[in-house]
């Protein structure tokens, strides 16, 4: 099971929703960098289930336990391993998944590559839970590229339809620790309050809603990635489909930019105090699959959480024939929301190994 990325900084993520634990496993991190784990801690609480009615009810501490790796808060070279034990499952709420699977859901792709031996309880290895260690590894590596000057921020450009206002051209460190002390992460709270209703709106109706995360990484060098199939885009793109509810991922003006004339997207460059910068970022800071210096700009496109409360037609793949089903359980109506530190998460580590690549293994 490809649960794993990067290439000299490997994160690999193991466990199922349900199961006992579920953890991360990081090889390659520099030694000698100081962890501040309660600052990882509130990193990994902007995620965490449980803490109002805009996300599911499952009450969960996640507080990681580290094996390896770190001593007296400093990675010491060792492959890290940090586990999260699981207290609030309610697995009773998934029987029967292997015969009917949910729609939206990877039950019936597991149950037809695993011949039905999956474990899909909440979703199993494919849970939107799994983006918890995600989470431990990200924020490690956030606290690693924050000392080097390069800082990484997102917030919920949108959801149900309703848009936040974009980044500005250059986000500042300020602004990316604002926006992710707030309990709702958006930069128009008048936006984030309709977003909210909207979500509120969907949950009694027994639906849900999706969304979009921008996030922007400042303080990048020039000259990271390599063109075509090494490129900033497509290690970002890869790891961030591996987020749970990801379906599409866009850089820059992304798809708007085919509704641009060339004269529009194009970035001009000019000169800033001696260094070279562009006037404008349809590019989302990343040129022929490297990194431009400007700020690389990513969005990722989650669908709306498919464990939904109204009926839906299913199959029973033991008799053959159509069926409806109604899903119990505790869901949320939207995951977008709590998906902002995950992009964060995923994007830091993407980019620290990029890093470390450009600087053979070490800083």
């Amino acid at each position: 099971m490809s649960s794993e990325f990067g290439n000299l900084l490997h994160v690999s993520v193991f466990g199922q929703s349900h199961g006992r634990a579920i953890g991360v496993v990081v090889d390659g991190l520099p030694a000698g960098e100081a962890i501040d784990l309660a600052e990882l801690q509130a990193f990994l609480d902007r995620r965490r289930p449980g803490k109002s009615a805009l996300s599911t009810a499952r009450k969960e501490g996640d507080i990681p336990t580290f094996l390896s790796g770190l001593e007296n808060d400093r990675t010491c070279g060792a492959p890290l391993c940090a586990v999260i034990e699981n207290s609030d499952q309610h697995s009773a709420d998934y029987g029967g998944l292997t015969d009917t699977p949910r729609p939206g859901h990877a039950d019936f792709t597991a149950a037809v590559k695993w011949g039905g031996a999956a474990d899909m309880r909440g979703g199993g290895h494919f849970s939107g839970r799994l983006t918890a260690p995600l989470c431990i590894a990200g924020g490690i590596a956030k606290q690693i590229l924050a000392r080097r000057g390069i800082f990484v921020g997102a917030h919920l450009s949108e959801v149900a339809g309703i848009p936040d206002t974009s980044f500005p051209l250059h986000p500042t460190p300020e602004l990316l620790s604002a926006v992710a002390a707030k309990d709702f992460p958006v930069l128009d709270e008048e936006a984030g309050a309709r977003m909210q209703q909207a979500i509120l709106e969907a949950r009694q109706e027994g639906d849900s809603v999706g969304g979009i995360v921008e996030c922007a990484a400042i303080g990048l060098p020039a000259g990271l990635g390599e063109p075509m199939f090494g490129g900033v885009e497509n290690r970002l793109a890869a790891a961030l489909f591996g987020i749970p509810a990801v379906k599409g991922v866009e850089f820059g003006a992304g798809f708007a930019a085919a509704r641009l004339r060339g004269s529009q997207n194009n970035d001009p460059f000019t000169m800033n105090h001696g260094r070279v910068e562009t006037v404008s970022n349809h590019a989302g800071g990343i040129l022929g699959g490297i990194t431009s210096g400007m700020p690389v700009i990513v969005r990722a496109a989650l669908k709306p959480t498919p464990s939904i409360a109204r009926p839906q037609q299913t199959v029973s793949l033991q008799a053959g024939e159509e069926t409806q089903l109604q899903i119990r359980g505790r869901h949320d109506p939207c995951i977008a929301h709590r998906a902002v530190p995950v992009v964060e998460a995923v994007t830091a580590a993407v980019l620290l190994d990029l890093l470390l690549e450009g600087n053979h293994g070490t800083f």
